[in-house]
């Protein structure tokens, strides 16, 4: 049994406890966060100790394994200190703020012999995975263009200040664009050659980058897109036959105002949206956006059922389980890789190279031109099945 402590209790470190209960190979050990409040509400509803801070946290001798979903410009001093303390190391996307920061991680890891692993992202999620394995079966032939585009309200969503600012990894390129860039690499092998890249900032009120649009070279011939906004205009279900980014159905809403509230609380309200922005089930599986795949032999899409495959043929419907969450798979990832059985995918190379992609997109938008990409990997090996 591999005993996790989570590091920061938000929407992302609360989003593993049902993933974790679940798990035959995993429990709940212990989790650290800064706020009484939630330390009381995480004791009591699972009986585990709770820390006020992560030194602490990795101070408990019950642990073999740290979730760490704190802040990211906290990711490089936490990820390092408890690879030192010989834990095992579930780290929040994106990794870090720079490629310094992310290459000291690595190193830690080697130094230690313990496993980093770096997720969740929308990679993980099941028609994604399912994507990938038809370009693995042959079936489609090589992947030719892949494009996710998305659209939600994310800059007037109950946020931390760092989170708007760019310089701690804030803003959409870094904190959504690193799903997107994920996904492409994934669904085309992993090499990036390069990315070209604009960043849009339009609401004074609200300053962050808040939108993008990428274009991303591999090194085999395919391309891809990214596009996000994150300005609550276009709602993005009607991209998505009515289905949000976590399984529900998402019906359309008028786009807010500027946010108006104190920091407070706004701090408030982010707290409390965190006990239920991510669930553990839904009834349809995740759609981050609209993403196409266009391989020699045809064109695959996301349906509320499953995969729709496009060939001369016609249309072929695959259908795609939604019985388990994202973070399931990314555990079922974790538990393979520590004892062994194959090597993870979502290692800390492979989220490195996502990481240079967020910075190349931003570098691109500051420059007005082309980036080179040189820390790109493939896949670590085939993806394979995906448990039902």
């Amino acid at each position: 049994m591999i005993r996790v402590g989570i590091a920061g209790v938000g929407a992302a470190g609360r989003a593993f406890v049902p993933a974790i209960l679940a798990h035959p190979a995993f429990a709940l050990a212990a989790i650290a966060d800064p706020s009484a409040a939630i330390r009381q509400e995480m004791q009591r509803a699972y009986q585990v100790p709770a820390h006020p801070d992560f030194a602490a946290l990795l101070a408990n001798g019950a642990i073999d394994a740290v979730c760490i979903a704190t802040p990211t410009e906290m990711h490089a001093e936490q990820a390092i200190a408890a690879l030192a303390a010989g834990k095992h190391v579930l780290l929040e996307k994106p990794m870090a703020t720079t490629m310094a920061d992310a290459d000291a991680i690595l190193a830690a890891a080697r130094s230690a012999g313990k496993l980093l692993l770096v997720g969740h992202s929308h990679s993980y999620d099941a028609p994604i995975a399912r994507m990938r394995q038809l370009v693995e079966s042959g079936v489609v032939g090589a992947p030719c263009m892949a494009n996710t585009w998305c659209y939600t309200d994310w800059v007037y969503r109950p946020r931390r200040p760092e989170e708007l600012d760019v310089a701690k990894g804030g803003g959409v390129t870094f904190r959504q664009g690193a799903h997107q860039f994920d996904i492409l690499r994934f669904l085309c092998g992993g090499l990036a050659q390069s990315v070209r890249a604009k960043t849009f900032d339009l609401d004074p009120a609200r300053s962050t980058i808040g939108a993008h649009v990428a274009f991303v070279d591999f090194a085999d011939g395919a391309a891809g897109t990214a596009v996000y906004s994150g300005y609550d205009h276009l709602p993005g279900a009607l991209l998505t036959f009515g289905i949000g980014e976590w399984g529900f159905p998402q019906p359309a809403k008028a786009a807010p105002a500027a946010r108006a509230v104190s920091p407070d609380e706004e701090l408030r309200e982010k707290a409390e949206r965190a006990r239920h922005a991510i669930p553990a089930q839904a009834p349809h599986p995740p759609f981050f956006g609209l993403t196409v795949l266009s391989c020699a032999r045809g064109d695959i899409r996301q349906v509320p059922e499953g995969l729709a495959v496009h060939t001369r043929n016609g249309v072929t419907t695959i259908p795609v389980s939604s019985a388990r969450s994202p973070r399931d798979v990314l555990l079922d990832e974790l538990h393979e890789a520590i004892a062994g059985i194959r090597p993870p995918v979502h290692d800390g190379r492979w989220a490195l190279a996502s990481l240079e992609l967020c910075l190349g997109a931003s570098e691109s938008a500051r420059s007005g031109r082309e980036v080179v990409l040189t820390r790109q990997v493939p896949l670590a090996r085939p993806v394979g099945p995906i448990a039902a």
